[in-house]
């Protein structure tokens, strides 16, 4: 999805949204409500502070790492999208006008995000009804239990207390991996 982007602001905006998003597993809201002073660079990658969450209504905040990566690399693009659209302050993700220019006030709702993951799933031939708002956390999540990451780690990430939603993916994710019949069946 993000190779087929163009480069415009609301591609490289889409870009920026799509990988981190995944990259960090945000859910839709705690994507939608981040702002500029959320983030931090750092020699490793970008630390962003997610204010408040569906499993922290307190308020108290949680911290996720986000590595740069070698081929989504989602600190680069949101850098990319930041400067491109001359953001250094305020929400991160903002509506791009049909004029081109970005909406100086406001950002992005979650059914908006909802709709980048959907659009760019039928960009690139994919049945954009099998994807939701949960799709790039599902993804993240299937992808550090194939492999290997602990679980503990994926939580951290994720943002999930209970384990028991976490191991659902983590075991569809592994069903064949050292599958009991999986030597008897290649005969």
């Amino acid at each position: 999805m993000l190779m087929l982007m163009p480069d415009t602001l609301t591609g490289k905006r889409d870009r920026a949204l799509l990988a981190l998003r995944f990259a960090g597993a945000f859910r839709r809201s705690e994507l939608a409500a981040l702002n500029v002073e959320d983030l931090q660079d750092g020699k490793d990658g970008l630390r962003v502070f997610v204010r408040r969450s569906k499993t922290d209504q307190e308020g108290r905040g949680i911290e996720k790492a986000i590595p740069h990566g070698k081929f989504i690399r989602p600190v680069a693009l949101v850098r990319e999208w930041l400067d491109a659209a001359g953001i250094t302050e305020g929400p991160i993700f903002r509506p791009v006008l049909r004029s081109g220019n970005v909406r100086q006030a406001g950002r992005l709702t979650t059914q908006a995000i909802a709709d980048v993951v959907k659009k760019h799933a039928t960009a690139v031939g994919l049945d954009a009804s099998t994807f939701g708002a949960h799709s790039l956390r599902a993804g993240y999540i299937t992808t550090a239990a194939e492999r290997g990451a602990d679980l503990a780690r994926i939580m951290d990430q994720s943002g999930h207390r209970d384990s028991r939603m976490v191991l659902g993916y983590i075991r569809r994710a592994n069903a064949f991996k050292d599958h009991s019949g999986s030597g008897s069946c290649s005969r």
